[in-house]
């Protein structure tokens, strides 16, 4: 009866013998086809200029191809000019309407040539799918051009379809959604692995791109986490969100991206700090806000206000969470405000602030009531960001702990280990759990959290456990001994700001650890690799970012500007297609110059494997849903041939 039911709902889409035929034909040829190309990319914290042209550069993949079709036919001018039209149609567009050319004769001429490449990124995907990703309404005239063979009439027939587009007034339009159709299919998935919040100045303009973008899928970084549970309205998560955003001047974001209304923080700062210099807390001034400029000095009293707050809260989770084991981070009553030094673990520190008009040392972790007032309308304002809670709810609906897919095994963080290599388990709500099992577990609590905290097995409030996943030592987002915020903010020596990390950061370097953790994710670690995030590879150091004995692959090279002077470039792609895995090493994001140009450096492409044999769509996972996807259809099939179930046709159609 189950089968029949399912056949029964099957059947809805697929209403006589004719039509699952046919699917099963088109299925049996995607399964011939090439694998799609896979990129990874890591850590992007708030970089939305760098980010998006690594997308539509396809990481470097398409000047490749523009080479390879146009190397000896175009001058390398015109090559990086037709490169700049795909990344960036539109400031490139009107660069060229100022130029003395005639405008309809160019956009002639780079029609022809976006044809060319389009078709060329285009190869490996069936005629349907290449259609599907083409713009509504324009579809059919690109791909007329796309597939108009007949070498005695494409001449004449092309000249007619591109006339009528220019005539019609369309051709910018149809440039535009030509060069984003051709990047769009460059890249066949991506995954994001973590970290697309924090440092840089909009990460909500990634989230925007991406919700209109194609085949996504996110694993959580701990940036993204502490969101996550700012989301829910936890106050110790809103105020670390609120401190790292104003500490990078992201005032632009908060406020105009997600409005989030600032002016009670605002108001109590200057209140309280109004003489304070609160030298320590000037934010650092990578990007500018164009909407909602900050004075400088305002914005230092709101750092100081907002991370004296973060303290309290997160004082007070940890005294409700003594599972957490984070008892070494309760440092406010740890401050002897005679002497002006903190202990921290048995060690006093001079501390180069100690103006905290609003800690009492008799209850250092209790809110003031204009502190409360503060937390409530930053709670208010958030939970009420239709955009934001918008963007969070992509992050579930696209995103987990970690990824499996086509053999490899995606994460940001680590998977807590002791100095032997075996997994740590951690305990929550006296059941333990490690490695695979861990994170299936915290995924799991992490949704409850979110979406049913009445059915979430963590106690306090929800949105606690992702404070632990962000700084908790064992956390597999996190992994480091401690998040030194109150030493950097607090003392001056250096020394004091280390934030050490566990055990899993040297035991990647070798091979046995990576095999067995491939091994607890059901992966074979002959055939599979791991693909990880979070901690930058300094290439100045001689770092590499290729560990385990090639099993494990750090893509973090440091796309945020604030990591750019540790690593040496500006962050990593994994490309995987049909034939090679491949590390793309990119080099500084340079904006537009005041004339319309811009410098596009190509990044260094290293080949890491070469594949025994060139992939095909049967080989992935894609491909095993399909052939079950067919199996399914010749069951339908068989149903309708025996009679078990009736075959339906629309007999007004011709």
């Amino acid at each position: 009866m189950a089968d029949i039911k399912f056949l029964e709902l099957l059947s809805k889409d697929y209403p006589n013998i004719q039509a699952a035929s046919a699917e099963i034909i088109n299925l049996r040829a995607i399964l011939a086809l090439p694998k799609g190309t896979e990129y990874c990319l890591s850590d992007l914290h708030g970089e939305h200029e760098a980010f998006i042209h690594m997308l539509k550069s396809a990481s470097g993949t398409i000047k490749a191809k523009i080479d390879e079709h146009y190397s000896g036919i175009l001058s390398e001018k015109d090559r990086d000019d037709l490169a700049s039209l795909i990344y960036n149609a539109e400031a490139e567009i009107k660069r060229r309407k100022k130029s003395p050319e005639d405008f309809d004769d160019w956009c002639k001429v780079v029609i022809y040539r976006l044809i060319t490449i389009c078709r060329s990124v285009s190869t490996k995907y069936t005629r349907s799918k290449v259609r599907h990703r083409l713009p509504k309404y324009l579809d059919y005239a690109m791909d007329e051009l796309l597939h108009a063979d007949d070498e005695e009439n494409k001449a004449h027939y092309y000249n007619e379809i591109i006339s009528s587009v220019i005539e019609c007034g369309l051709a910018e339009t149809f440039i535009i959604e030509l060069a984003d159709a051709i990047s769009s299919l460059a890249v066949d998935q991506l995954h994001i692995i973590g970290d697309i919040f924090d440092r840089g100045a909009h990460p909500d303009y990634i989230l925007d791109f991406l919700m209109n973008y194609h085949d996504v899928d996110f694993q959580w970084g701990n940036h993204d986490i502490v969101w996550i549970g700012a989301a829910t309205g936890n106050w110790a998560c809103i105020a670390n969100i609120l401190r790292m955003n104003i500490s990078y001047n992201n005032f632009d974001m908060l406020e105009i991206g997600y409005g989030i209304n600032l002016r009670p923080l605002a108001t109590f700062a200057e209140k309280v700090y109004g003489d304070d210099p609160c030298t320590a807390f000037k934010p650092h001034l990578l990007d500018r806000n164009k909407y909602d400029p900050v004075d400088e000095k305002l914005a230092a009293k709101m750092h100081k206000a907002i991370s004296i707050i973060q303290f309290k809260a997160e004082g007070q989770l940890i005294k409700r969470h003594p599972e957490y084991e984070m008892d070494k981070r309760l440092l406010l009553d740890k401050i002897d405000f005679d002497k002006g030094t903190v202990k921290v673990e048995g060690k006093a520190w001079p501390m180069r602030d100690t103006n905290l008009p609003t800690v009492d040392p008799k209850n250092p972790y209790e809110l003031t009531d204009d502190e409360r007032f503060v937390m409530n309308s930053l709670e208010a304002s958030i939970l009420n960001s239709t955009k934001l809670q918008r963007h969070i709810r992509y992050l579930f609906s696209h995103g987990a702990l970690y990824t499996k897919c086509n053999g490899n095994l995606l994460y940001h963080g680590c998977v807590p280990m002791d100095e032997k290599g075996n997994f740590i388990a951690l305990t929550f709500n006296g059941k333990s759990y490690s490695g695979k099992a861990l994170f299936d577990h915290l995924d799991k609590q992490v949704r409850l959290e979110f979406f049913s905290p009445d059915e979430s097995e963590e106690s306090g409030r929800p949105g606690d456990l992702m404070l632990y996943l962000w700084e908790g030592k064992d956390s597999p987002l996190f992994g480091k001994e401690k998040m030194t915020t109150f030493e950097r903010l607090f003392i001056a020596d250096k020394t004091s700001h280390k934030e050490p990390t566990r055990p899993y950061y040297h035991l990647r370097e070798q091979k046995a650890p990576c095999e067995r953790i491939l091994r607890e994710f059901g992966l074979d670690p002959k055939t599979s690799k791991i693909l990880n995030g979070h901690v930058p590879v300094k290439i100045k150091d001689g770092e590499s970012p290729v560990k385990g004995g090639g099993l494990l692959y750090v893509i973090d090279g440091g796309i945020s500007k604030a990591y750019q002077k540790q690593t040496g470039i500006a962050g990593y792609t994994f490309i995987f297609n049909s034939r090679f895995m491949a590390l793309a090493q990119h080099k500084p994001y340079s904006p537009l110059q005041p004339d319309g140009t811009q410098v596009f450096h190509s990044p260094v492409m290293q080949t890491v494997e070469t594949l025994p044999s060139r992939m095909m769509v049967l080989d992935t996972d894609q491909g095993a849903d399909l052939v079950q996807n067919i199996e399914d259809l010749k069951q339908l099939v068989d149903a309708y041939r025996r009679g078990n179930l009736k075959e339906h046709y629309d007999y007004t159609m011709k």
